[in-house]
């Protein structure tokens, strides 16, 4: 469309650059590789509602707009940020409209749809059921946890992929070259070593690395031969980069994840690796610092009780300090768990009795654990036989139970034969056989009394 003076509208080289055939798209291998499922569709115009699952920057929006076009379909776009019950309606009356007038079909494009809630995702349904339009829906996040379950069933879920630095070497060399939708007209020189640095600061985001160039080129200095994209103009472009990291979104849950995950498999260079991804994309120090606490408990708990202690201590650290002082006391905490012996033994155990807490009777409290401050209290034997463990020798009550009567055998916690709870481990066993000691004395002594 032209403006009132009959000049094209700028576009952004990233929209201008858009594939317009499954042959242009550049990456996604795993959908549009000759052969592939989706491919054929497209190309046979045999068009499917579906769901479009990736992180930014990876071609959803270009997909849906590919699609469009390899299928004469109009494209409609709609944004769940700003749209409503109210704008779905308008845009399916036109599809219907145009699909009885034009015998034409109509693409809905819904980007962020998982910002629509569950009253604005139901109100797609019967349309996407009868045909009134082909629904794209492109999300960042999981779709099995964001999108309504009834939706999902109408529609197909592909998972797009971050882009290689080989990939976004050569989207970056291909809007370089294209005269007709790139920057072919300006003649831009640029060494393969700026556009490696673009690629790896783009971070498998192609429209991220299409800006940086599409910035660059505005900058680039004059020459004979045309423009000149220095090095200097590359430094200078890239003083302010933020690495992507989505703190909302499945990305951020993703690194946490690989964090935790590389503490509990003792890889110290892979938890310190997602630390330093996350804090190079924003993250707050003080939200790592928490999730530490919680691996202290979870995966080392009583193997290594230190752990605990200075995970405290960088969290401490961070608040009193700041950066970068605090996240060299995170980092130091998160070397050590990933060091320390394992034992999920107390969560594991932990986690027990909150079930069986949660499944069981509230079984009452055994008469001889209740305290008795008042008089009528020990007259209906609160207290009564309560062995002090002070007073036993070794200060244990061999064979007494603290558990309701009805629990009485149960053992939550089994401590692991690795770190502090291997000694832990062996002193619950001596304990053990002095109960069963203990009750076998008890069982000779009413046998002797009975007869």
């Amino acid at each position: 469309m032209s403006d009132l003076f009959g000049a094209t509208p700028y576009q952004p080289l990233a929209a201008r650059m858009r594939p317009r055939h499954p042959d242009e798209y550049i990456g996604q291998e795993h959908l549009f590789a000759p052969g592939k499922a989706l491919r054929e569709a497209i190309v046979r115009k045999q068009l499917h509602s579906m769901v479009l699952w990736g992180p930014p920057g990876v071609g959803k929006t270009s997909m849906a707009h590919m699609i469009a076009d390899v299928s004469d379909a109009h494209f409609e776009r709609i944004s769940a940020v700003m749209a409503g019950v109210k704008d779905i309606r308008s845009a399916v009356t036109a599809a219907q409209q145009r699909q009885r007038q034009a015998g034409q079909k109509s693409i809905l494009f819904v980007d962020e749809v998982h910002r629509f809630n569950k009253a604005q995702q139901d109100a797609f349904l019967p349309y996407v059921e009868d045909g009134s339009v082909i629904f794209i829906g492109a999300t960042t996040e999981n779709p099995s946890f964001s999108l309504n379950n009834a939706l999902l069933s109408r529609a197909r879920v592909y998972i797009l992929r971050s882009l290689g630095i080989e990939q976004l070497l050569q989207l970056l060399r291909a809007a370089l070259s294209d005269s007709e939708r790139g920057l072919g007209q300006l003649q831009i020189e640029v060494s393969d070593d700026i556009l490696n640095t673009f690629a790896h600061a783009a971070d498998g985001d192609a429209r991220k690395a299409l800006n940086l160039l599409e910035v660059a080129s505005d900058l680039a200095e004059t020459t004979a031969a045309g423009r000149l994209i220095t090095a200097a103009i590359a430094s200078e472009i890239l003083a302010n980069d933020v690495r992507r990291f989505d703190k909302d979104g499945d990305v951020f849950y993703e690194q946490i994840s690989a964090m935790h995950k590389a503490v509990r498999g003792s890889s110290v260079d892979g938890a310190l690796y997602w630390l330093a991804r996350m804090l190079d994309g924003g993250c707050d120090p003080l939200y790592i610092a928490r999730r530490v606490v919680r691996m202290a408990s979870e995966d080392i708990g009583n193997a290594d009780p230190r752990g605990l202690q200075l995970s405290l201590n960088a969290w401490e650290a961070q608040e009193r300090l700041g950066s970068p002082e605090g996240e060299l006391a995170i980092a130091q905490a998160i070397a050590y768990l990933a060091a320390a012996p394992k034992s999920n033994a107390v969560y594991k155990a932990f986690n027990a009795a909150m079930a069986e807490v949660k499944s069981a009777p509230s079984y009452e409290v055994p008469l001889h654990l209740r305290n008795a401050p008042t008089k009528l209290m020990k007259s209906i034997g609160y207290g009564a036989e309560y062995r002090y463990a002070h007073d036993e020798p070794g200060g244990y009550a061999a064979g007494e139970n603290y558990l309701p009567a009805e629990l009485a055998t149960r053992q939550y916690y089994q401590p692991v034969d690795r770190g502090l709870e291997l000694k832990i481990g062996e002193k619950l066993r001596h304990l053990r056989q002095l109960d069963s000691a203990s009750a076998w004395q008890r069982y000779q002594d009413d046998n002797t009394d009975n007869q």
